[in-house]
């Protein structure tokens, strides 16, 4: 039987796993940076450091994160679902393939490969992108959330193992939810700059949930 340590190992191995534990790094040292920035300025810089070298990190990683989308858009089987979920997965596929693409080149250029010029242009696009995904795929879950709970009231009393099936799922999916639109509030910063999403401690709440919300959903069981 694996204990914490053998389900960490397993956890950090994957890509997902690393990103989201550098996420709260991230977002755990912008939190700090706005809360001493004023009280603690050396701890401040320490903590804006920690947190921008935490970005740049997990754009290294994401190298290819398009090829994703682009494989599932790829493997879409017309038979296999309704066509209004094979419209909902091309959508938030393309937006979330977008959103990857363009962050390479804003990697790039935030580490001088290209010009720095370049980057609010590709922040923008990618994360213009990044919503519009994010958006289809929180539609695509609610949709099925809802069809789990109409199929568990129409049926009643259900097979023991069907019901924590369609209970695990449900958690999942809202684990998945909250993370794309804690996501969402954060590419609407780049996109539509605002006193709100902007804020620090708006960035850093909805980072961290994202992060957490992503911890939950990629934990081995």
């Amino acid at each position: 039987m694996k204990d914490g340590v053998d389900k960490l190992v397993i956890f950090l191995a994957k890509r997902d796993g690393i990103d989201k534990l550098v996420k709260t790094f991230q977002y755990v040292s912008k939190l700090v940076h706005y809360q001493s920035e004023a009280a603690r300025p050396g701890l401040a810089d320490r903590a804006k450091q920690l947190e921008v070298a935490s970005g740049l990190s997990r754009k290294a990683f994401r190298c290819g994160r398009f090829l994703t989308g682009f494989n599932t858009l790829r493997r879409i089987d017309p038979g296999s679902t309704s066509f209004t979920f094979q419209f909902l997965a091309v959508l938030a596929n393309a937006g979330e393939m977008v959103y990857f693409f363009f962050d390479h080149f804003l990697w790039l250029s935030r580490v001088g490969v290209l010009d720095p010029k370049l980057a609010r242009k590709m922040s923008f696009i990618s994360a213009f992108g990044e919503s519009f995904g994010y958006v289809f795929f929180v539609i695509s879950d609610f949709i099925v959330m809802y069809q789990g709970m109409k199929k568990q009231k129409e049926e009643g009393n259900l097979d023991v193992e069907v019901l924590v099936k369609i209970r695990a799922d449900r958690v999942m999916r809202f684990m998945a939810v909250a993370a794309n639109v804690a996501d969402l509030v954060i590419a609407l910063a780049d996109i539509e700059p605002n006193p709100f999403c902007n804020h620090a401690v708006t960035l850093g709440i909805s980072g961290l949930v994202s992060a957490w919300a992503g911890w939950f959903r990629n934990w081995p069981s």
